[in-house]
């Protein structure tokens, strides 16, 4: 462990020497070299399937776990829009001179080395990768044993692409599956900088629970979705189908739907049978079951990130109810309201305290790419430093350059 983090903190030197069109040109090889491996990583990937439907893994997490044409076609074009974002490194944030006339300015650097846990989808170790290039940082990746094959021929691939500009130690990743080796690599403080853990609930809490290394909390998404008294039914439908089928694995999709008693007898039959044609298994509280169909609610539902094609269903008397059961159950991550009465959703955006608020949109837009940073390294649901979609202004850090003519403080 320690002599594969000495190598990646002693690769940042390599990148320290780049400018702006070179660091563009690694990315560009790293697209260029996507393309053309593409036969190989999804050869790899298929082998993660085979033993993920060997070790019977739900057809929901298989979905994040695969690769396909589409799928890499993406993550090249996320790459090249990662190229036509501005450099940030070197960028003055402020510039101001002192009472004592000596010159301050705050300046963009890069983190050093980024440590990155992820579970199960193999795009998240180049989108990491290319991301804290961009921002001028190497990274150590640690992924799940689900993906492990794929892990490391796509970092393979991106390191044979750029090895002729810059130390490809750049972009490690630890092949081991070994929990210990997480018990190890979230203790290494002076060998990385900054640790991004991407995961399950249970993953997260772990890193938060025991790690002694800056860390970020990211990715658990316990989301909400309220449909209050004056909203668009028709809109409401389509929301919470959005939000919960199109991609059920994924941390911004919403777990519970909360339906003001005042619309539960008009939206919840509607809503149960759109859920009932997707085959979404509905979990309701008794209110919800006298008016449709489903499997009782427990408190322990509430809590859940299913991360599958489940949801759960709660009545709610009003707003302040609402707002008041998202307090205690959620994970800070992304939360909509649908309505038609402005001061419901100015007390819905005022009194709750996510991350991403949502008023007539759907949460699977908490994404970097979708807020327009061009990619996204995380969603962190904690304040400090970063806070909802990261993208590269979040993981860089500053330093102050003070400049002057032999000021001395009295």
């Amino acid at each position: 462990m320690d002599e594969l983090l000495n190598k990646t903190k002693l690769a940042t030197k390599s990148l320290q020497k780049l400018n702006e069109a070179e660091i563009n040109k690694l990315l560009k090889n790293i697209a260029i070299a996507l393309d053309k491996n593409r036969k190989l990583i999804l050869s790899e990937n298929e082998k993660d399937i085979k033993e993920a439907r060997l070790n019977n893994l739900k057809e929901s997490m298989i979905e994040r776990l695969t690769l396909n044409d589409k799928r890499i076609d993406s993550l090249i074009t996320s790459i090249n829009e990662l190229i036509e974002l501005p450099y940030l490194i070197g960028e003055t944030i402020e510039e101001w001179t002192s009472p004592k006339g000596f010159n301050i300015k705050k300046i963009r650097v890069p983190f050093g080395v980024i440590g990155a846990i992820f579970e199960s989808r193999p795009n998240v170790s180049v989108d990491i990768a290319t991301m804290t290039l961009k921002a001028g940082s190497a990274c150590v990746l640690k992924g799940g044993k689900e993906a492990i094959n794929s892990n490391k021929v796509l970092v393979q691939v991106m390191q044979d692409a750029i090895k002729d500009m810059v130390d490809p130690n750049v972009i490690t990743l630890i092949p081991s599956t070994d929990r210990k080796v997480t018990d190890e690599l979230i203790t290494k403080k002076g060998l990385i900088d900054l640790l991004i853990p991407r995961g399950s609930k249970n993953l997260i809490d772990y890193v938060t629970q025991n790690a002694k290394i800056p860390y970020i909390e990211t990715g658990a998404g316990n989301c909400h979705l309220y449909i209050e008294a004056s909203a668009d039914l028709d809109m409401a439908l389509t929301i919470a189908v959005n939000a919960k089928y199109q991609r059920p694995s994924v941390c911004n999709a919403i777990e519970t739907i909360l339906v003001d008693d005042k619309i539960k007898d008009k939206f919840l039959p509607i809503l149960a049978k759109k859920f009932n044609e997707l085959n979404i298994e509905m979990r309701g509280c008794e209110k919800t079951r006298s008016v449709i169909n489903c499997n009782i609610a427990t408190e322990d539902d509430y809590y859940k990130e299913y991360n599958d094609y489940i949801c759960a269903i709660k009545v709610v008397e009003n707003v302040d109810e609402a707002i008041a059961h998202i307090s205690k159950y959620s994970t800070k991550h992304s939360e909509a309201i649908v309505t038609n009465n402005e001061e419901a959703k100015n007390k819905f955006f005022k009194e709750l305290d996510s991350a991403c608020l949502y008023h007539n949109v759907s949460t699977r837009f908490t994404d970097g790419g979708c807020f327009g940073f061009g990619a996204e390294i995380g969603i962190s649901t904690t304040k400090l430093h970063a806070r909802g979609p990261m993208g590269i202004k979040e993981i860089t850090t500053y330093k102050y350059i003070i400049s002057g003519n032999g000021e001395v403080r009295d």
